[in-house]
């Protein structure tokens, strides 16, 4: 690992800015420029760690020519590609900041507003990640991506008990104490995002967003629709299934369950107290997802990770 000026010992400064990078070489030094200024102006202690996730292209040569130039930057080089999700991970559990920020570095997020998200958390101490809640979209296949992230966003709501206005945004702070019983959990893709989110609501760390800009990305999109939005789909219910499985499962339990007394009754009627194989098997369906939810449930208040 190269660095620049590091900091001696965990948790001694206020902010870690996490910069996932991969082949970013031709903007990449404009949203450090940005950050830096924005960080140096706020008065704030921080240290920004760039991540090389393995680039292709030059991005790794520029980012070591920068180190001299950038006292509060501090360089780890991937040595194989893990994914903007184990760039995260990695950089939260080595951030030396209380307030971990996670961007982007394809200058799209406004990270002139960094400063803003970390004062939030100091000013409200009660609050434990505060996220930039995009205003517009700008990504590719938009005339599919808007209306899958609707669709993913309110099945997250339902699933959570809260109203989320961006639920996969890249740019957030968060206090790091409270992720790292989480890390864990994140997943190497983009749904990394989705995943932190649903951690802290699932666990009742409260999260709030402020609506932020979103501009068009500079170089090309590593986003794939079909193959990230059903990642961002599953995350969403595996995150759900963690913390709270019995609000997946009963719904379903139950609405079996009616079904075949509805059913056992139609049968009883029509068959002269007969009862039907669907019935019974209606019957047996729902009782084996209610004794599952009732599992899952116990086993997840007997963790006690949450």
């Amino acid at each position: 690992m190269s660095s620049g000026v590091a900091p001696t010992g965990a948790n001694t400064l206020d902010v870690t800015v996490v910069l996932p990078c991969y082949n970013e070489q031709d903007h990449v030094m404009q949203e450090i420029e940005r950050i830096t200024a924005a960080m140096d102006a706020s008065g704030f202690s921080y240290e920004l760690l760039v991540i090389d996730d393995k680039s292709t292209d030059g991005t790794l040569g520029v980012l070591q020519a920068a180190l001299p130039d950038y006292p509060h930057m501090r360089l780890m080089p991937f040595r194989t590609n893990g994914g903007s999700g184990t760039a995260r991970r990695i950089g939260t559990r080595e951030a030396h900041g209380r307030i971990v920020v996670w961007t982007d570095a394809d200058m799209t997020y406004p990270n002139e507003r960094i400063p803003e998200f970390v004062r939030y958390l100091e000013d409200n101490p009660g609050v434990d990640q505060v996220v930039g809640a995009r205003t517009t979209e700008e990504g590719t296949h938009k005339i599919l991506r808007v209306p899958a992230k609707w669709m993913i966003r309110k099945v997250a709501e339902r699933l959570s008990s809260t109203k989320i206005p961006d639920l996969n945004s890249g740019l957030r702070a968060f206090r790091r104490d409270v992720s790292l019983p989480y890390l864990r959990l994140l997943p190497p893709g983009f749904s990394c995002v989705t995943t932190i989110t649903m951690s802290f609501l699932s666990n009742q760390h409260p999260v709030d967003y402020l609506p932020i800009d979103y501009a068009k990305r500079a170089g090309s999109s590593k986003f794939h629709f079909v193959k990230d939005a059903y990642r961002y789909i599953l995350q969403v219910l595996r995150m759900v299934m963690y913390f709270n499985p019995i609000k997946v499962l009963m719904p379903l339990a139950l609405t079996l369950l009616g079904l075949s007394l509805i059913k056992g009754i139609i049968d009883v009627i029509r068959y002269h107290f007969g009862i039907t194989t669907n019935a019974v098997l209606l019957f047996i369906s729902g009782l084996l997802i209610f004794t599952l939810a009732l599992l899952a449930d116990l086993i997840v208040r007997s963790r006690g990770d949450t």
